[in-house]
């Protein structure tokens, strides 16, 4: 943690990292200035926690509890990662998806007090000096995004940091990641959505997007400043649009410590989820055939990750790519499409007949998984399911496409079409589905899978890096995670009440790698896992006197 002076009094009761309320014992309540400014009782933690989550549970909506919550991170962050970590499994739906969608449609009108950094367009030049004024010296993890693709909700603007925040929320929560180390970043360049730039709240720049030379400069001196000011941080970037997405993370992955999640995080949970799925069905990687509906950021991310598993495996490279199939907007993708295609979805142009939707492509391909990752609610009909079913005993059904109003199909109608014998996933929650004499329990395809683990094993070996074989590790080990109990009631991923020790084996990996292959800043210890366990925040309150 970056050095802080102890503050007095107000001040110590205005710092979030500091600040225990009606915890202060008495002696620190003499000695740091804070008689007469607490009512008298002194109250446990345990207590204060009783205490917030009757709170939340008294608030009528889920916004009303997101705002409840971020009001209390902003006062409190060791009661805040407390009562997150109490309840994890009630809580994440609120402070991440689905309802993050919501907060930031409504950022400007719920904005209580600032956190993070707003860079703009407007501050070309002066990027170090806006970086600077960040009171933490020692940031270790950037979360930032340029809010052209938020979820499935397109292009918010400035009103995207509802991403950032909780995205650094869930790095601490899930895998310990100390808060002081977190800062979210929104990167300002304008937007193009006409309904927020008529709204008179709106709270970023009223202008439309910059794109081109200017927008590539301004991200090259952002990076730069970043590697100036923060050398020692893992840059994450974050709902970006495809293009800036795929050119952005190939312009720096070799160069700074960063990951794309939208690609590479996604791709590593989907892949997750199916080798735990082939824990069902007892297939091999290599008999699988993929038809994925939707060809950006995250379904392109999941292909490659694939094709690298199935290499991994024994499968050769063009073997393994004519395993994965994309429908997009234009239909199936085949050789024949190949000159209008953009770069990153020519690999995956295959000989075949063209078809101009999913039902069809479907009918032709007989896939063995269901892939939904195009922000299109409601694409996978009784239909397509039903068709999967007949060719499968087990079809895999992944509806990963955020928020809820965006998914593919529900689990009740995944499992509704295919008589109970679908293996769901999802991006968002779905509650459990009652089949006859079975209760299954779908799965979230959620990045939290996956993104604390490596953010803690990058930080933990001080790695120079992140590469492709941290999240082929890290879908190993979510799938290796989830128990034989989890597969038989239809779960495809553990538990969420057991994320910390998941986050904590993957950074064991993800840190390991970094040994074996030169990248990490540190000597190798003679135990990798003591040093993970050592960088571990866990929320309690310390004696300041």
């Amino acid at each position: 943690m970056g050095h802080m002076p102890m503050p007095r009094g107000v001040a110590l009761l205005n710092n979030s990292l500091l600040n225990k309320g009606t915890s202060y014992t008495e002696r620190e309540r003499d000695a740091l200035g804070l008689r007469g400014l607490l009512p008298p009782r002194v109250f446990t933690i345990e207590q204060q926690v009783a205490r917030a989550v009757g709170n939340f549970r008294r608030k009528t909506n889920d916004l009303e509890k997101y705002i409840f919550l971020t009001t209390l991170q902003a006062r409190n962050e060791t009661l805040f990662y407390r009562v997150l970590l109490e309840n994890l499994e009630e809580m994440m739906p609120v402070i991440y998806t689905p309802t993050v969608g919501q907060a930031c449609l409504e950022f400007g009108s719920i904005f209580r007090r600032p956190r993070g950094l707003w860079v703009s367009i407007l501050d070309r030049g002066r990027i170090r000096e806006v970086l600077r004024h960040w009171p933490m010296n020692d940031v270790r993890l950037i979360v930032v995004t340029d809010g052209e693709r938020i979820l499935g909700l397109g292009d918010l603007g400035a009103l995207g940091m509802g991403i950032p925040i909780g995205k650094l929320s869930l790095y601490t929560a899930c895998a310990g990641v100390h808060p002081s180390y977190c800062l979210p970043i929104t990167l300002d360049v304008g937007t193009d959505n006409e309904t927020v730039l008529a709204d008179p709240m709106y709270i970023g720049l009223g202008q439309r997007r910059v794109r081109g030379a200017a927008y590539d400069e301004f991200l090259d001196e952002f990076v730069a400043a970043v590697q100036d000011v923060f050398p020692a941080s893992l840059l994450q970037f974050e709902d970006f649009g495809n293009h800036n997405a795929f050119s952005l993370l190939a312009r720096y992955r070799d160069r700074v410590c960063t990951f794309n999640d939208d690609i590479q995080g996604t791709a590593s949970v989907a892949l997750g989820g199916l080798l735990a799925a082939l824990r069902i069905t007892g297939g091999s990687l290599g008999e699988q055939r993929l038809l994925f509906y939707g060809a950006g950021e995250a379904g392109l991310g999941i292909a490659d990750l694939f094709v690298r598993a199935a290499m991994r495996d024994g499968v050769g490279e063009a073997e393994a790519r004519r395993q994965c199939w994309f429908v997009d907007s234009k239909g199936l993708i085949v050789r024949s499409r190949l000159e209008s295609l953009v770069a990153q979805k020519r690999p995956y142009a295959h000989e075949g007949e063209f078809v101009p939707d999913l039902a069809a492509a479907v009918r032709a391909l007989r896939p063995t998984a269901l892939i939904g990752v195009a922000g299109a609610g409601r694409a996978f009909t009784a239909e397509i399911l039903g068709e999967m079913s007949r060719l499968n005993e087990s079809p895999i059904i992944f509806a990963l496409s955020n928020p809820t109003s965006k998914a593919e199909c529900t689990a009740e109608e995944a499992y509704g079409a295919t008589g109970g014998r679908a293996i769901f996933a999802s991006g968002s929650p779905f509650a459990p589905v009652d089949c006859g004499s079975r209760t299954l329990v779908p799965g979230q395809g959620n990045n939290v899978y996956i993104f604390p683990g490596i953010g803690l094993g990058v930080l933990a070996s001080q790695s120079e890096r992140v590469t492709e074989d941290m999240f082929l590790a890290a879908a190993r080990v979510v799938a290796e995670q989830t128990t034989p109990e989890e597969l038989a009631s239809g779960r495809v991923y553990p538990s969420l009440r057991r994320i910390r020790d998941v986050s904590v084996r993957i950074a064991e990996a993800v840190a390991g790698l970094a040994f074996e292959t030169g990248l990490a800043g540190i000597p190798r210890p003679p135990d990798s896992a003591d040093l993970v366990g050592r960088c571990v925040f866990v929320p309690e309150y310390h004696e300041y006197v």
